[in-house]
């Protein structure tokens, strides 16, 4: 049994970034999908921004969004900064404010969970 929390970080520019934010929901996806595993995905920082591309249907990679977007929580400050608080409570994700209106990291690992960054 696994435990996982998925930081994407990246920003919603450039063609690196989609690698990340990609990479990012494939490794959620494969947690979620096996037995016993369990995985949080947090956008924090820049990676806030990928929220209203990710929730547009038309969107190469949204299926794949969809396919794990039970499992994602959104940075409440960072939502405010990058100026994407509408989209993140269109989408209906939760926003967690933690520690300094941040997620808190330190939970996570206190809570055994294996921190991966994207």
């Amino acid at each position: 049994m696994a435990k996982a929390a998925i930081v994407i970080l990246a920003e919603a520019e450039g063609h690196e970034n989609t690698g990340r934010v990609v990479n990012g929901l494939e490794a959620a996806k494969e947690f979620a999908e096996t037995d016993g595993d369990e995985v949080e995905i947090i956008f924090d920082g820049a990676g806030t921004t990928w929220i209203p591309k990710l929730e547009d249907e038309e969107f190469d990679y949204h299926d794949l969004y969809a396919a794990v977007k039970d499992e994602v929580s959104v940075c409440d400050h960072c939502a405010t900064a990058f100026d994407v608080g509408d989209a993140v409570d269109q989408a209906g994700l939760a926003r967690l404010a933690d520690y300094e209106g941040h997620p808190s990291i330190r939970e996570l690992v206190d809570d055994d969970y294996e921190i991966l960054t994207f």
